[in-house]
């Protein structure tokens, strides 16, 4: 059998990927029943923590390779645009302390 020299994801639509993308994040996912809601959450390892991210309990910033929570609405799985990126400590005391006003916007 020839090898094949190009990637079997070409063809596929942006939407389609943001859809693999959303469905891989919500099977490694929790769900979690909440006062303000039932959340899908998922535990992001430094290692795996590729980016900068603002976190919504704090107002402070998740830097690369810090341990992070990400959760996002259980409604239909949320969207990409619904994930917020957590530190671990402002996740677990969020029922204590709201989330911060959007300075940054």
């Amino acid at each position: 059998m020839p090898r094949r020299n190009h990637s079997r994801r070409a063809g596929l639509t942006a939407a389609t990927n943001q859809h693999r993308e959303i469905g891989a994040s919500a099977s490694s996912a929790r769900r979690v029943t909440t006062p303000d809601g039932d959340w899908l959450v998922r535990t992001v390892p430094g290692a795996h923590a590729a980016k900068a991210y603002r976190c919504p309990g704090c107002d402070h910033e998740i830097n690369a390779g810090i341990a992070h929570v990400v959760a996002w609405p259980d409604e239909d799985h949320g969207g990409v645009e619904d994930r917020r990126h957590w530190h671990t400590g402002c996740w677990n005391a969020r029922g204590r302390r709201g989330p911060t006003v959007r300075r940054w916007r």
